[in-house]
């Protein structure tokens, strides 16, 4: 098995500033306890594909609603591979737990953007049986899977990446 990636923290400043965003909630105190609490991403056994994704915080998603989360995790990986994204199996079977883009694309040179490659990820709970998802602080909401991939032979490429979602194209 070829060990190709590393997972990282984002700076505390980078984690603080992404929560306010979206969670004003929280006290200064209360989100420097949280980055610190922060475990990076790990697989559950030697055969697992997965790097679970820890959630940084509590919440609850009722039938029908969102969450953009900031996981808190930054992902360093040789060229040439990328890093999906998908829902725990657990919680895509048993309440439609879906993530908003279907997958979670990370690029290697994402590791290099301005907000230091921060990893949001935004989830739905598209139930359809009325079933809440409670998720607790620390317990695994997504998974990570590191893959190869070729490009074309009349590839042209040159662009660099300063940005997360949307940033490749725009001009």
């Amino acid at each position: 098995m070829r060990r190709i990636a590393k997972f990282h923290k984002v700076s505390k400043k980078q984690f603080i500033g992404s929560m306010r965003d979206d969670f004003p909630q929280y006290t200064e105190k209360d989100l420097e306890d949280m980055y610190e609490s922060i475990e990076l991403p790990k697989r559950a056994t030697r055969g697992s594909a997965g790097y679970d994704f820890f959630a940084p915080f509590a919440f609850s998603l009722p039938p029908g609603t969102t969450i953009k989360v900031p996981t808190g995790i930054r992902a360093e990986m040789e060229e040439d591979w990328v890093l999906k994204l998908y829902p725990r199996s657990g919680l895509g079977f048993k309440f439609r737990l879906q993530l908003n883009n279907t997958v979670g694309v990370i690029d290697s040179d994402y590791f290099h953007s301005d907000n230091e490659g921060h990893i949001f990820v935004k989830l739905t709970n598209d139930s359809n049986e009325g079933k809440t998802v409670d998720i607790a602080a620390g317990t695994g909401m997504v998974q990570g899977i590191f893959l190869e991939y070729g490009i074309t032979v009349d590839d042209d490429a040159e662009g660099i990446r300063n940005g997360g979602f949307g940033s490749t194209t725009k001009a």
